[in-house]
């Protein structure tokens, strides 16, 4: 995300509009995840336009399919509004990350067939990633192994929600904590790359240390894939999110200790106060 009202004063300088967020933000992180069209659809031109002037050429969103195709229709029935879907987003298809189908945890194997007949459809040259939440796509059994095929068939990444940070301590009285534990599902971690970006959804904890050994054994992974010639995304969150920008920028210094990256850039709030 990049629209957070609690980032003014670090990513975001202290006053001013939201109109320059998303440039803001794209000056320090290379990628995003795109919440806006899984709750409202397709964009509006107007704000495609709008996020194409924003966003560098190097930079890739990654959005997520509308819930009215993954979560009501469930797939079915969806040919036209997956076509208008990357319609309105051809503007900024140079710039799209894997786009994520993400299921909802009541969609199981049956639905193999139809999520087949979805990647058939994909637009060519435009990655995509899907997230499973049924428990019966994290037993290593027949169906795991059906939807693995079917994603490495068509080179495309398991999205690997990772919440084991999130759920190390109990709720305790955070709020935000309770929150995003209710709203998070609890399932397995199971890591592995079916296509060329391997997309991992790390979902972080308030305690910094449960963070940075939880994120530990990812170092190693990510830095593989880079070396096998992959793009892996790693998209960070905290339980309120507060604390994301801050947590991404400490764990892309990680794995910058062990393979090349380009630095990153001040925070715009952070540079504005070292001027007073």
């Amino acid at each position: 995300m990049w629209a957070n009202p609690d980032w003014r004063g670090g990513l975001y300088p202290p006053h001013g509009g939201s109109d320059d967020w998303l440039g803001d933000y794209a000056r320090v992180f290379s990628t995003v995840e795109g919440n806006t069209t899984f709750y409202s659809g397709a964009p509006r031109a107007s704000t495609v336009a709008a996020w194409a002037r924003q966003a560098p050429p190097s930079f890739r969103f990654c959005f997520k399919l509308p819930a009215s195709l993954t979560h009501e229709k469930r797939l079915e029935g969806i040919e036209a509004d997956l076509d208008g879907f990357f319609a309105a987003l051809a503007p900024l298809h140079d710039r799209l990350g894997p786009t994520m189908v993400q299921l909802p945890r009541d969609v199981g194997p049956e639905a193999l067939p139809r999520l087949e007949a979805l990647l058939k459809r994909w637009p060519a040259g435009l990655p995509c990633a899907v997230e499973v939440r049924h428990r019966e796509f994290f037993h290593k059994g027949e169906a795991e192994t059906a939807l693995n095929r079917l994603l490495i068939t068509h080179g495309v990444d398991r999205v690997m929600l990772d919440v084991r940070a999130l759920f190390a301590t109990p709720p305790e009285a955070h709020a935000g904590l309770a929150r995003a534990q209710a709203e998070k599902p609890r399932l397995p971690l199971h890591v592995l790359s079916t296509g060329d970006f391997p997309l991992v959804r790390f979902i972080g904890h308030l305690d910094d240390a449960i963070n940075e050994h939880t994120f530990t054994p990812w170092i190693e992974r990510l830095c593989l894939w880079i070396k096998q010639g992959k793009t892996p995304f790693l998209l960070v969150h905290t339980p309120d999110n507060r604390q994301a920008p801050e947590l991404a920028r400490r764990l892309h210094a990680r794995i910058a200790e062990r393979v090349a990256l380009p630095s990153l850039e001040a925070f715009a709030g952070e540079a504005q106060a070292s001027l007073f």
